[in-house]
């Protein structure tokens, strides 16, 4: 919160008060380079010393508030990116490359070779056809594929755009004493740049925008420029974009009946109503993540998680995470433990009792559920049944690309961002995500919509993507620095009630859920919980990105899994190692999941009634409830 002082005058004082003021600065500076915890000091509260007793309206609070404020407004500039952070991966790079001679002398040799073979050896301009085998594009990019960039003279642009993208990654990559972190960011800012001035970004470089504007006398580019208005339009007003009106939660989308059955300050738990006559007597719970809203795993009646297991004979329990304001900033990661998941199992044993609750969690549900499980298995709680993580990570060292946002720069930047209105918006958050597959999620929209003129119809998966929540500061400041940065869980480190939880205590076997073009959660980081973990253990890895991976639900074309359950006295089996032996199998991976699942129940009883009235939990209002709906 902004000081009121900060508008005020310095005072006649504020010579002494300066000389004061760096007086304790110092001495807190010196502290803090002989305290060996430097690390996990808070700025926010280690440099702040005491004003003298005077009449000086400008205080230390007001100096280091108008610092955040200033920070959180260049933030908002740079689209929250740390100049700072980025300046020091660019000077680490380019010393080092100055010092190494031998890389200039190879990147030289590779420009004169591949640039010389280009106009020789490269596309023919009669017949369009490459002599020799020109760059190859990477598996995963989409760019250049097809009939029209063969032709001359489109084949002779991709292929110098190929070469030099491969001249950049060689350049930023493989030079001795640059910090793999700094490598990771010089080189994926570099390719940024590189994806800015693709050849199919612009009309006369792209051969399908260029034959759609011919033929269509550029009538292709007007509606480009209209949907651009749209688009612009929207985002200016924080709309969400067009079409995603049309799945509405309750209506469209988030439709299995049930009923919301308690409510606190932070969750709605939602009990569906089950479909078959007897159910498996454990519950489940799944515990979503906070990040976005919970329906992605209530979506169309067709690929509805929730509906596919209450068909097979499940009760399930849904949390519905409420959607943090400005007034929200104190809650923290506890909260959402105590509030969340530890409210949620006391409630489901209340309306199910004399049952464990067989438990799911999704991203990072899945390491909040990791982390309640290693509490309640400290605290010799028997609550837990089983333990489902899709998409979820516990360590957090191999954490893919997403990793390139986090330093200590990048947090602080961030933290100044939150401290100014008390959370971390939706769309502040959104160009992180964006930039991680700016191929797929920002060039190729562009070129498609404006260029090309035509808006993609939005699908029910879209729409819950533009359906973001925001992060309380407290909560994702935690989370960032003691999971992200400082690995706390999966070292032991990261406290409940003032002392750490461990993951090896969790006995309740697990069911873990990668997929294999996953950039948040990549599967190699998901399977290191086989590391911390001395449980029996499934584990699936199946084809898709983070979120189209988990939602594949039976007879969704062209899915597929690999599986493989091991005990927990087998010894450990590497990634790679794991992913030869393991064969794979056509299809969804759900109905292997429903009879893992099956394996954990008790039995088979009479379907329960919603909520449980007479014990505190009558039915609140009718799913998809209210903290859904709010924006």
């Amino acid at each position: 919160m902004k000081n009121a002082s900060m508008a005020a005058p310095l005072s006649q004082n504020s010579e002494a008060w300066w000389s004061d003021a760096s007086s304790q600065w110092f001495e807190q500076w010196r502290t803090l380079a002989n305290n060996p915890m430097k690390g996990q000091i808070n700025p926010n509260i280690a440099f702040k010393p005491t004003a003298p007793n005077t009449n000086n309206a400008l205080t230390v609070e007001t100096a280091y508030t108008f610092d955040q404020t200033l920070q959180a407004n260049m933030a908002r500039a740079t689209l929250g990116m740390s100049p700072a952070s980025l300046a020091l991966a660019y000077f680490d790079w380019v010393m080092h490359l100055s010092a190494s001679p031998e890389k200039w002398t190879r990147l030289a040799e590779k420009s004169a070779r591949e640039w010389g073979r280009l106009p020789n050896n490269g596309p023919r301009p009669d017949t369009g056809e490459m002599e020799t085998p020109g760059a190859e594009l990477l598996p995963q990019d989409k760019r250049f594929r097809g009939d029209a960039w063969r032709q001359w003279p489109f084949n002779l642009y991709s292929q110098a755009f190929l070469l030099q993208q491969q001249w950049w990654r060689t350049a930023t990559t493989d030079i001795a004493g640059v910090s793999a972190h700094d490598e990771q960011v010089v080189s994926f800012f570099a390719q940024q740049l590189l994806d800015m001035t693709s050849p199919m970004n612009f009309i006369a470089t792209n051969p399908l925008v260029l034959h759609a504007t011919m033929r269509e006398s550029g009538q292709n580019l007007v509606r480009g420029l209209r949907i651009f208005q749209e688009d612009w339009e929207r985002a200016k007003d924080g709309r969400p974009p067009m079409g995603a009106d049309g799945f509405q939660p309750g209506g469209d989308v988030a439709t299995t009946p049930g009923k919301v059955v308690f409510r606190n300050r932070l969750i709605e738990l939602i009990q569906y109503s089950p479909s078959t006559n007897e159910v498996d007597a454990e519950p489940l719970l799944i515990v979503p993540a906070w990040i976005m809203k919970y329906y992605i795993l209530d979506l169309s009646p067709a690929n509805s998680m929730v509906r596919y297991l209450i068909a097979e004979g499940h009760t399930v329990f849904m949390i519905s995470w409420r959607n943090p304001g400005s007034d929200d900033g104190d809650l923290g990661m506890d909260d959402y433990l105590r509030l969340g998941v530890l409210d949620a199992l006391d409630v489901i044993q209340t309306i199910i009792p004399n049952h464990k609750v067989n438990t799911v969690g999704y991203c990072m549900g899945g390491t909040l559920l990791a982390i309640a499980a290693a509490y309640l298995a400290r605290e010799a709680s028997p609550v837990i049944q089983s333990i489902t993580l899709l998409a979820a990570q516990t360590d957090f060292t191999e954490a893919g690309e997403l990793k390139l946002f986090i330093d200590d720069s990048q947090l602080d930047i961030l933290e100044n961002v939150m401290s100014d209105q008390g959370y971390l918006g939706a769309t502040q958050m959104a160009g992180a995500f964006q930039l991680l597959r700016s191929n797929d999620l920002v060039w190729s929209q562009a070129v498609h919509r404006y260029l090309m003129g035509k808006r993609a119809p939005m699908t029910d998966l879209m729409a819950w993507n533009a359906d973001a929540t925001r992060m309380p500061q407290r909560m994702h400041s935690e989370y960032l620095r003691g999971l992200f940065l400082n690995n706390d869980l999966y070292t032991g480190r990261y406290q409940v009630d003032g002392r750490p939880v461990a993951l090896r205590d969790i006995r309740a076997p697990l069911f873990v859920v990668a997929t294999e073009k996953d950039h948040i959660a990549p599967w190699r980081s998901v399977y290191k919980i086989n590391l911390a973990t001395y449980t029996d253990q499934a584990f699936v890895l199946t084809s898709g990105g983070h979120n189209a991976g988990i939602v594949s639900e039976p007879g969704h074309a062209g899915r597929h899994f690999r599986y493989a359950a091991a005990k927990r006295q087998a010894n450990y089996v590497d990634p790679d190692t794991w992913l030869a032996a393991t064969s794979i199998t056509e299809g969804s991976w759900w109905p292997i999941w429903v009879d893992w699942l099956r394996s954990q129940t008790s039995g088979q009883v009479r379907r329960p009634s919603l909520g449980a009235s007479t014990n505190g939990y009558p039915p609140l209002y009718a799913a998809p409830g209210v903290y859904v709906l709010e924006h």
